[in-house]
């Protein structure tokens, strides 16, 4: 009886065999975030709708808060206007659409981040890791040089986007699997390709006109966004990142390794394909939609694991409110803090080094 007990008490942990008394001391140094993951959810729903609400209200023109309100009002219901209608113009075709983008993109490139550092069981990776970056940046500055026509700019970004990680996943496949060894490499050198090809398509550019319309695409930026690009772009992301979060749990399962995520049932090679396909996706329309915007894969997901833990069942959904409200609020200071518009790369690169560099610097980082 006494053995019968002893065995009873053993549980399975992630793919770790511990008995229930460790697995009580596991449950209790867990943190706070990890034990009430709906509470936090909640709270970075609040932080979002506030982070908006300013994003609506500041900017060149200041618009107080009742007449934010009352703007909003007015376009859904019929209100007489007693206030400059500058105000309801700024607010609904300009602020609105890039708030919009913004949670979009930051939602879209945190939770491809998230994802492929499950899938890669490395937390130094990024939604960028496959090529989609610099193959997307590649077709915009060739849309660029041939025309002036954004919707050209945007379908070669897009389709360059997905022609990159297709020539890094068919590269990396070896006897009909696809190691993540080679994946990595595959993306590294795929990436340094296209960058190598942007930088021939900035030496060929006329240096007056079009080189400084590449640069400034390159350093991305919310600016150009219109009610057109939210509705065909928008749908894109939306639907990818509620198909990441469709497999979030496959996500926990393929972190334990190929072999135990086969031995449980687990296609893996097909839920490669799908991680990969969404993200990429994901990534390809938001550069279409803002240019390139780096460090928010990256540094977003290890946000969220210092909230939640690990468990890609909560820490895929936090980081795409993680991510929505961060680009938002990055994207009202670039159009605030200086007299021209400063690009959103440069800063989430000056943001997100030092918060990865802190990161890094702790004791426990959660992965």
């Amino acid at each position: 009886m006494r053995q019968s007990s002893t065995s009873a008490d053993v549980q399975t942990n992630g793919g770790a065999t511990v008995t229930g008394t460790a697995a009580a001391n596991q449950a209790h140094n867990r943190s706070w975030g990890e034990q009430h993951p709906g509470t936090i959810l909640m709270l970075l729903l609040g932080v979002l709708g506030v982070l908006a609400f300013v994003a609506l209200m500041v900017g060149r023109y200041m618009i107080p808060p009742e007449t934010v309100i009352a703007a909003l009002l007015s376009s859904v219901f019929p209100i007489e206007e007693t206030w400059a209608a500058t105000a309801t113009s700024a607010v609904v075709n300009v602020r609105i659409p890039r708030i919009i983008a913004g949670l979009l993109v930051g939602a879209g490139l945190a939770i491809s981040g998230a994802s492929f550092q499950g899938m890669f069981r490395n937390p130094l990776v990024s939604s960028q890791i496959l090529g989609v970056a610099s193959g997307a940046g590649f077709g915009a500055a060739i849309g660029i040089l041939l025309s002036d026509s954004l919707v050209l700019v945007q379908i070669l970004s897009f389709v360059f986007g997905l022609l990159a990680v297709g020539m890094a996943y068919g590269l990396s496949r070896v006897r009909s699997t696809t190691p993540i060894l080679m994946l990595v490499l595959s993306g590294i050198v795929i990436t340094s390709l296209f960058s190598a090809l942007t930088s021939m398509v900035k030496y060929v550019a006329d240096p007056m006109n079009k080189m400084p319309a590449i640069v400034f695409w390159l350093l991305g930026s919310l600016n150009h966004v219109s009610a057109p690009d939210l509705m065909i772009l928008g749908p894109i992301i939306a639907v990818s990142i509620v198909g990441l979060l469709a497999v979030r749990w496959r996500i926990n399962v393929l972190t334990m390794g190929d072999e135990e995520a086969r031995a449980l049932g687990v296609n893996t090679e097909r839920l490669k394909v799908v991680i990969i396909l969404l993200s990429t996706v994901i990534t390809a329309a938001a550069v279409c939609m803002s240019g390139i915007i780096g460090w928010i894969g990256l540094v977003i997901p290890h946000m969220g694991r210092m909230l939640v833990g690990p468990d890609n069942r909560y820490l895929l959904p936090i980081s795409v409110l993680l991510g929505g409200a961060f680009l938002i609020a990055v994207d009202t200071v670039a159009r605030t803090a200086a007299p021209a518009e400063i690009p959103i790369g440069i800063l989430t690169a000056v943001i997100g080094a030092p918060i990865f560099a802190v990161l890094l610097r702790r004791n426990n980082p959660g992965w």
